[in-house]
């Protein structure tokens, strides 16, 4: 059966940056078996699988896959699939829309910025939630193969949350030491894993572009994805780490991501802060179709 595909380049408005997104539409009939093999076929760090709504009132229900394994949210195909939704009604304006993904339905908005070309940001549908503890600072310098005393600023020291998908946060001094990362595949699963495949974010205050707040990158080689581009729910846990200090009121950052891969990507984390404690949080960002075409499936 031939099914409709769309790809898209995600936390990016030009092409051929950001973090690629595999769409497969009318995905009726698929089992997991196949959605894993189309979406290894792809070779995009994530593809989703769009089926109707369980709900009417919501625009559809997502599953979305790695080119290792399902997982229950992620934040690219989230801002995605918000941007090609808006594309496909054939709207003009911003709307709103809820998505449902294994993890729960997400509330996202979508606002069209050409014909090919949206931002869209979505509401965490999970509040953090630390983790466990994280592995030393000696063991994971000798897996990134950095520095013991490179890692760590501000007080800021390695810390697991999840908002979704569970990550390793490890700040580091500066671009340098960001840059150098250099995983070890023999050590990174005993280091960093547990009853998933470990995935680790690595970031610093030091940036490109004098505008945004935190340079990072992410690896997740037991996903399939050596290393990510732009990884929304990374930046929803840390929504978590950053929200311990901060006062009541907004709170805006800029993440940018994939410098290292020759993708640059941008995602924009907001944080709302009530009565000292962290009461919502919303990830955003731009996307742009690149391809279109059918699949045999």
């Amino acid at each position: 059966m031939r099914r409709r595909f769309v790809t898209l380049d995600v936390f990016t408005g030009k092409r051929f940056t950001g973090n690629p997104l595999g769409a497969v539409l009318e995905a009726d009939g698929l089992d997991t078996d196949t959605m894993q093999a189309i979406t290894r076929e792809f070779g995009h760090p994530e593809t989703i699988f769009v089926f109707p709504p369980d709900d009417p009132r919501h625009r559809a229900r997502l599953r979305i896959f790695t080119p290792g394994r399902e997982i229950p949210f992620a934040g690219h195909p989230t801002v995605g699939a918000a941007v090609l939704f808006a594309r496909l009604d054939g709207g003009k304006g911003a709307r709103e829309m809820v998505i449902e993904e294994t993890i729960g339905p997400v509330r996202c908005r979508a606002e069209p910025k050409g014909p090919e070309h949206g931002s869209a940001s979505f509401t965490v549908p999970m509040q953090p939630e630390r983790g466990g503890a994280a592995p030393d600072g000696a063991a994971i310098a000798a897996v990134l193969d950095l520095d013991a005393g490179e890692i760590g600023f501000d007080g800021l020291t390695p810390q697991r949350w999840t908002a979704g998908n569970a990550f390793t946060f490890v700040p580091l001094r500066g671009l340098d030491a960001v840059k150098r990362c250099r995983p070890d595949l023999s050590r990174f699963e005993d280091t960093f894993g547990g009853e998933r495949p470990g995935m680790v974010f690595v970031f610093c205050r030091e940036t490109l572009d004098a505008d945004h707040d935190f340079h990072a990158r992410m690896f997740a080689p037991g996903m399939g994805v050596f290393e990510d581009p732009a990884t929304g729910s990374a930046a929803a846990a840390f929504a978590g780490l950053l929200a311990a200090d901060l006062p009541d009121g907004e709170h805006a950052y800029a993440i940018e991501q994939g410098h290292e891969m020759g993708r640059p990507s941008l995602m924009r984390l907001t944080l709302t802060m009530n009565d000292g404690k962290l009461e919502s949080a919303a990830i955003g960002g731009e996307a742009v179709v690149v391809t279109e075409g059918t699949i045999e499936a």
